[in-house]
């Protein structure tokens, strides 16, 4: 069973869902019509994108985050999951009714919310983390998609869709996860000019100590 959480884990890996996000802008931006609700797009995701960036340099960096509630930062596969999955599919199915876009779009934030659990499963972050990350990201989508409700949208035929978010697959090797985190850290160690990032174990020291938290 941990295999299977495994492999949907990676389905909110951003090696995957980031060229995902710049699809979704490129479909939109192709028409007139279109190009504001991409830009649209493309400001609210940044926002979100931001906003799980900053919360992990803060913690690595200067160890900002929560002894209490065991958090170190949104959970990213689960906010980028709960941003793009919601909004692929809503684009993917924009040939149908509304009613056929509005299942889309839940199957996706259902999809998102699976995810979610399984970074939970496989022990890589704690409930927090997840309800943070899953909170922000259906923020991202629901604001999106609410904003371009009565506005124009792309008329896609199903596979070029598929077809955009299997794109990564020519680059990235199913299952592999990409090497953000790692990244993460040496941004943030020389940032903060310390030798080594702050850890989920330096935080949780912080319950011997409830006046530093």
């Amino acid at each position: 069973m941990t295999g299977f959480w495994y492999g949907l884990t990676w389905f909110g890996d951003s090696g995957l869902l980031m060229p995902a996000a710049l699809w979704i802008a490129a479909w939109l931006a192709i028409g007139r019509a279109t190009r504001p609700v991409a830009l649209v797009w493309v400001l609210l995701f940044g926002l979100g994108a931001l906003a799980v960036l900053v919360s992990k340099l803060a913690f690595m960096g200067w160890g900002i985050g929560s002894a209490t509630l065991n958090f170190t930062g949104f959970s990213g596969h689960t906010a980028f999951a709960a941003s793009i999955w919601p909004v692929a599919l809503w684009l993917a199915a924009s040939r149908g009714g509304h009613r056929v876009r509005v299942a889309a779009a839940t199957v996706g934030w259902v999809f998102a919310a699976l995810i979610g659990y399984s970074r939970l499963a496989i022990l890589a972050h704690s409930k927090s983390e997840v309800v943070a990350g899953l909170a922000l990201g259906m923020a991202v989508s629901a604001c999106f998609l609410w904003w371009q409700h009565s506005r124009p949208h792309p008329r896609l035929h199903w596979l070029m869709g598929v077809a955009s978010l299997a794109t990564p697959l020519l680059l990235l090797k199913p299952g592999a996860p990409a090497p953000t985190q790692g990244a993460l850290e040496i941004i943030a160690v020389r940032l903060a000019g310390i030798e080594r990032p702050f850890t989920r174990e330096d935080l949780l020291r912080r319950r011997l100590s409830p006046s530093i938290d």
